[in-house]
């Protein structure tokens, strides 16, 4: 099943329209990728495939799972395996200092505090171990096709990797999640005091895109690295990592996903402007079909109404480059030799929507109505119709031959009264 299902996504994957034709974006990081975060539709991709190490951008989905397995009004107590699996950025979680799960989730995303990050994972698995295999397993059910995570933090293990894609699959999903949403756009979180400490944590998100006045360098102009409409997500290091980041960003009715793994300094920023911005620059939404969207008439065989009405499924939406609405084809596809039973919704075809011969996407089409099958004893009586026309011509043609009758009759008795001697 497992085997299965990782043929299907990559199935899926082929089948996805890519654009990444933007050479000229010139960006340093060793794997990127700018997919969009309605469609998952690539827009720009970099050595997507590429394993690579993801350092603390792995809390995405430790924090998925502790918003979707765990009760964030859970009061964890630290004990000391947490205190020891711990290493690097942390907020000093204390022996036996409870803390609600919902403030270890704002520490693991905002601060990115790997203390955190080690009493979440044995709060919903009961190890960090088991809390890895966890991930993994949520990881492959998310799209991903080349990541296995060791721990919850991101800390240095060279069996810890993941791919630029992966991470735009996980982000992707995570960000379908409003709590989740709601936490990585936060710059800043105050921790109420606990049974050990007895002053309030002020914390601040690392990720600069949502803050930060410092200057860099993006196609020759001079601006901040704070992003306008970014709403997310994680960013991290190590000396392995290099930088990475996984960012959201949303203008209008445009959702953008983009990574980025392995970069330098600043540059971790510019690649990501530049991603963004060729993001929402170089491409426009549009709807290819529209739910309940009339689309034919369909032949039923052996059924108890001849035809049925077929229509969209559901609205279709896909990114296309700008200026090329006009070069979408479709293509309807109706199943040949369609026999009742019938079921109201029932996927009857699609519709193929391509551009320069790639697929953009598929739409259902489905039956509006129920239809029952006829057995082939009781297939005349369902013509109904058809029999009374039958009948009408049948009729029709014994009252002419009738009355053709009494006129050759009436025409030789006059016949014989003119000829006839009178008597």
């Amino acid at each position: 099943m497992k085997k299965f299902l990782l043929i299907l996504v990559i199935l899926i994957t082929a089948c996805t329209y890519s654009f990444s034709y933007a050479d000229s974006l010139d960006i340093v990081g060793e794997g990127a990728i700018l997919i969009d975060g309605d469609t998952g539709q690539i827009l720009y991709e970099k050595n997507s495939h590429m394993k690579l190490y993801p350092a603390s951008t792995t809390k995405i989905m430790t924090g998925i799972l502790a918003i979707e397995l765990g009760n964030l009004d859970d009061i964890v107590t630290i004990d000391k395996d947490i205190i020891n699996a711990t290493d690097g950025t942390h907020i000093a979680l204390d022996y036996d200092e409870q803390m609600s799960l919902k403030n270890l989730v704002y520490a693991l995303l905002i601060e990115s505090a790997n203390d955190a990050a080690a009493a979440i994972a044995k709060n919903i698995s009961g190890s960090i171990d088991e809390f890895a295999t966890l991930m993994n397993k949520k990881a492959t059910e998310m799209g991903a096709l080349d990541t296995h995570f060791t721990n919850p933090s991101g800390l240095p293990d060279e069996n810890h990797v993941t791919t630029a894609y992966d991470l735009a699959m996980i982000a992707k999903y995570a960000m379908n999640n409003e709590t989740f949403r709601n936490i990585v756009k936060q710059y800043s979180y105050t921790i109420p005091p606990t049974n050990k400490k007895s002053e309030s944590r002020y914390i601040c998100n690392h990720n600069k895109l949502l803050f930060s006045k410092k200057k860099i360098q993006v196609d020759g102009k001079i601006i901040p690295i704070k992003y306008e409409w970014a709403d997310g997500i994680k960013n991290g290091y190590t000396q392995v990592a290099d930088q990475c980041l996984v960012s959201s960003a949303t203008k209008g009715n445009r959702k953008l996903i983009c990574v980025v793994l392995k970069s330098h300094g600043s540059d971790i920023y510019v690649d990501t402007h530049k991603l963004l911005n060729y993001g929402f620059n170089e491409f426009e939404k549009t709807q290819l079909s529209f739910k309940n969207e009339f689309i034919d008439n369909i032949d039923i065989q052996n059924g108890s109404i001849p035809l049925t009405t077929g229509i969209i499924g559901d609205s279709l939406y896909t990114i296309v480059p700008k200026n090329n609405l006009n070069k979408i084809e479709k293509k309807i596809n109706i199943q040949e030799n369609i026999e009742a039973p019938i079921e109201k919704g029932q996927v009857l075809g699609n519709i193929e929507y391509t551009l320069d011969g790639k697929l953009l996407g598929q739409a259902d089409i489905i039956s509006t109505m129920e239809i029952t099958k006829v057995e082939v004893k009781s297939k005349l009586l369902s013509k109904w119709w058809v029999i009374i026309i039958v009948l009408i011509i049948i009729l029709f043609k014994i009252s002419e031959i009738v009355r053709k009758s009494k006129r050759r009759k009436r025409r030789k008795t006059l016949y014989k009264r003119i000829n006839d001697p009178i008597k």
